[in-house]
Formats: structure tokens, sequence, C-alpha cells
């Protein structure tokens, strides 16, 4: 690919709340958007449905088309069973696969993982920089508090999203658990009995139209630090999936994280992965 033509976009999930704000963030950052797959709106304008007037690709449902596209990249908001169907035609065509669809399970874990030996992989379940500075913070404080402080991770999302607890708190928890031996506690009723050191608190709240919050609460005698992220708006994450994807195109194959691009931009070098969990 030239690093002078326009990146040629590939969206999964076109006709969702996150994929028509992919399409309409990628068109005004001067991408082509060269396929839209959707579950429904089949015969439409990608970029009507966007909102964002007639784009001139048409929206389908066979994902087989994201091989014959000319797509540099496919970003990909939809669910683990789009997910695992689209990976592999992105491998076989050399395709970059940017995904921030949360909730997979083992056979889209699997199809990720097998693409990215002849593609570029990066999936993250929070596509906000925002995110990453939290989870960040997070093993700051682990490091800096000690084993004293009890850690609970508590998640607040609108009432359609289907998995819990989200995968951002998973995350954010995966780096209190990486601190310290300690295992996941998902909420708590009857008589659990007194907490115990190892644990590590997940809680999810469900309701309105919350798009995302996240808080770690670190828990000491006489004092508690709260690190919280609130997401006001979807297009925080559509913007990590765009800027993600333009870095991700020029990448060679093999599995990476927002952090990774991140530290590239800064021109910091990070090892390649090949696999994750």
């Amino acid at each position: 690919m030239s690093l002078t033509s326009p990146l040629r976009v590939a969206v999964l999930g076109a006709n969702g709340r996150m994929g028509r704000a992919v399409v309409r963030l990628a068109h005004a950052a001067g991408m082509h958007v060269v396929c839209a797959i959707a579950t429904d709106g089949e015969g439409r304008d990608a970029g009507e449905l966007a909102g964002i007037g007639t784009l001139g690709t048409i929206v389908g449902m066979d994902p087989r088309a994201i091989e014959s596209s000319g797509a540099h990249v496919l970003i990909d908001f939809s669910a683990p069973a789009a997910l695992a169907q689209a990976a592999p035609i992105c491998a076989g065509a050399g395709i970059a696969l940017v995904s921030g669809t949360t909730g997979l399970g083992e056979s889209a874990k699997r199809a990720l993982e097998n693409a990215s030996a002849t593609c570029a992989v990066l999936w993250e379940p929070n596509m906000s920089v925002g995110v990453h500075v939290l989870a960040s913070l997070v093993g700051q404080a682990m490091t800096a508090l000690g084993s004293s402080f009890d850690v609970e991770v508590v998640e607040v999302h609108h009432r359609a999203k289907v998995d819990a607890p989200s995968g951002t708190a998973i995350r954010l928890g995966d780096v209190v658990k990486s601190a310290r031996n300690a295992h996941y506690v998902y909420g708590r009723e009857g008589r659990p009995g007194a907490r115990q050191t190892d644990e590590v608190g997940m809680h999810a709240v469900r309701g309105g139209d919350v798009v995302g919050d996240h808080t770690v609460f670190f828990l000491g005698d006489g004092e508690r630090l709260e690190l919280t992220h609130r997401a006001s708006n979807r297009d925080v994450f559509a913007h990590g999936a765009v800027r993600a994807a333009t870095w991700l195109a020029r990448r060679p194959a093999g599995r990476y994280e927002l952090a990774d691009m991140l530290s590239g931009e800064r021109g910091e070098i990070r090892p390649l992965r090949r696999s994750r969990n």
C-alpha cells in the first residue's frame, strides 16, 4: 500500500451505532469506505445509513465481500460470531483487522489468533485512549499502594449491553491480577463471608443509555482511592478505531494492542505480540 494513497476501509457491523460512527468518522478523516457489512439495511448506501449522505458503497450482508473489496483494513464492531467468520477472510486476503467487539468466546479468540499469522490484528475491548491511560494509572497505584488495599472494579453500561462484565472491566481487573495472586469475585449475595485479600471484586451495572463508566476502587484502612473513566459519547471509541486502522494498515502480521500504537506513535519500540489470552 502506498503511504500516500487514501486508506481503503471495510466496516463490519455497519448498521450498528458504532459501525455508523466508524463510517462517518472514517469518511471525515479522508478514508474511502469501500465495503460495509451489516445484519440489516441491505441495499442501502453506507453513507446514508451513517447520516452523511451518499458514499456509493452499498451495504451487504455477506462478509465474503470483504475479500474482493480492495480494503486495506477492516474495522469491526459487530458480534463474536460475525468476527469469527470475518477473521479468516481478512487473513486470506492480507487485510489488517481492527476489532472492538466484546464478549468473545473461544471460537472468535482462535480466529483472531489464527488470522494474526498472515495479517495484522488489533483487538481491544475499549478503543478509548483515556481508558488505556486509566489502565496505566491502575498499574502505578498497585505498585505504590501495595497489598494492603482491597481492589474492586465497577462498570456501568446501557441497558442493551449483552455481555457482563465489560471487556474493559476485565482488562482493568487483569492489571490488578498481574500485580498480585488474586481471583475474580463476580458480585456478592447471601452470606459470602468476609472479603479475602486475594479477591478482585467485579461488578456490572446496567441501565439507561450510559455509554460506559469504569471505576477502580482501592480501599484501605481510613482512606480510599477511586480512579474513574467516563465515556459520554460513542465517538470516542470510533475515533480510536479509525486512528488504530491508520496505524495498523502499515504493520506486518501479528497481534497488536492499542498500547502498541500509542508507543509506536511516540517513536518507542515494543515487541510484536504473537499470542494473547
